[in-house]
């Protein structure tokens, strides 16, 4: 039988259905204050640096964000280690290069080119 968890509600996240002329593909509004989000980020990421969300429906029928605290668990049922996960790395030559690196040098690049 598994053990019934503590819900820990996301500090600074807001979450509210659409509108009523809202188009049918707009799934609702989520607003942060910067904050306490950041707070509550900073102090539930995991080692690979992410926070999981949950949006969930309360029984007064209002969402609400809560912190998903699912871990994966091994044939023994102990929670598996979640080991940090580095940037994808591609080989040019004798050189190394992180993808995040290019994509913010190419951003950078084209700030100098906007359309308008």
């Amino acid at each position: 039988m598994s053990e019934k968890k503590e819900k820990v509600f996301a500090d600074g996240f807001s979450f509210r259905k659409p509108t009523g002329d809202a188009p049918e593909y707009v799934v609702g509004r989520l607003s942060l204050k910067v904050d306490d989000a950041m707070n509550f980020v900073n102090q539930h990421k995991n080692a690979n640096g992410w926070v999981n969300l949950s949006i969930m429906i309360g029984r007064s029928g209002n969402p609400y964000v809560e912190l998903d605290t699912y871990q994966p668990k091994n044939e023994d049922g102990e929670p598996t280690e979640v080991k940090p996960k580095s940037a994808p790395k591609r080989k040019l030559g004798n050189i190394e290069q992180n993808f995040q690196e290019d994509a913010i040098r190419e951003m950078e690049e084209d700030d100098d080119e906007l359309p308008f």
